[in-house]
């Protein structure tokens, strides 16, 4: 039977199934997800772009990010590959959960949301702890000259002794001796990095560090405090109630896309 003239039908679609088949709260987190990996996707171009411009002068990853917990020496990137590592085992756990609402499995669901807020915690515990070793810096610090020209102490790759009298500037050019004391002598000496200053090299590199980790971390955080409402909520029984567990899943979605943007910035941060 046709609609009266001026009156809305109950269902807008009339032509069978619809072709999306999909709800509405599904189709407004792929509408915000996709507007977010716009976002993303412009800090890491211009990332990108300004790499390129300052190459000769631009800090590499495997010289900046080389602690990790309890083992002496420089070991490149093994602590970002873990933090990496941690965040997708999460969203592993997360595909579990989905899968187990799908089962209407209650018990299921709370025990793999619990893992991948575990996982969450630390992956944004190791983030912290990061930021702490890039902000504090070497114990030799670095010469910033007053032309902006960064020059690090020289460190042995075998030994890693420290040679303060040698010091290597943009481009691997070594300075020793009287050129050295003079090119101490207009720079300031300075640890780890800020918005304004940057031991590693150019102060750009950790502008971009903190603020693309950074808003990264953001949604860590805000994924976590997500999954622990779902995760309460789902022993509470207000989804089997429901007679699904769709929140679940649309909170997966989410999940998934910071794990995938992380991969990202691993790769083009880190390893490129």
């Amino acid at each position: 039977m046709s609609a009266v003239a001026g009156q809305p039908t109950k269902n807008a679609w009339g032509g069978g199934t619809s072709p999306y088949n999909v709800s509405w709260g599904k189709m407004y987190m792929w509408f915000f997800l996709v507007s977010d990996a716009f976002t993303f996707s412009s800090l890491i171009l211009a990332y990108g772009v300004m790499r390129h411009r300052f190459s000769e002068i631009w800090p590499v990853a495997d010289d900046v990010f080389t602690h990790f917990p309890f083992v002496e020496g420089h070991v490149p990137l093994a602590y970002v590959g873990l933090m990496t590592f941690i965040l997708i085992m999460s969203s592993v756990t997360m595909v579990l959960a989905v899968d187990a609402g799908h089962r209407r499995d209650k018990k299921a669901v709370a025990t793999w949301m619990f893992w991948t807020i575990i996982g969450g915690f630390l992956f944004l515990g190791s983030q912290a702890w990061e930021w702490y070793h890039f902000i504090k810096g070497t114990p030799q610090g670095a010469y910033i000259h007053m032309d902006g020209t960064v020059g690090r102490p020289k460190v042995d790759e075998k030994t890693h002794v420290v040679d303060m009298n040698t010091l290597l500037l943009p481009g691997n050019k070594e300075i020793k001796g009287a050129e050295a004391e003079a090119f101490k002598a207009k720079s300031e000496h300075f640890h780890g990095a800020n918005l304004v200053k940057n031991e590693y090299g150019h102060p750009l590199f950790a502008d971009f560090f903190f603020f693309i980790t950074g808003f990264h971390g953001f949604h860590v955080f805000s994924g976590v405090v997500i999954n622990i409402i779902i995760y309460f909520n789902v022993l509470n029984g207000v989804y089997a109630r429901r007679g699904h567990y769709e929140q679940v899943e649309k909170t997966g979605l989410y999940w998934h896309f910071v794990d995938l943007v992380w991969v990202f910035v691993f790769t083009f941060f880190y390893l490129v």
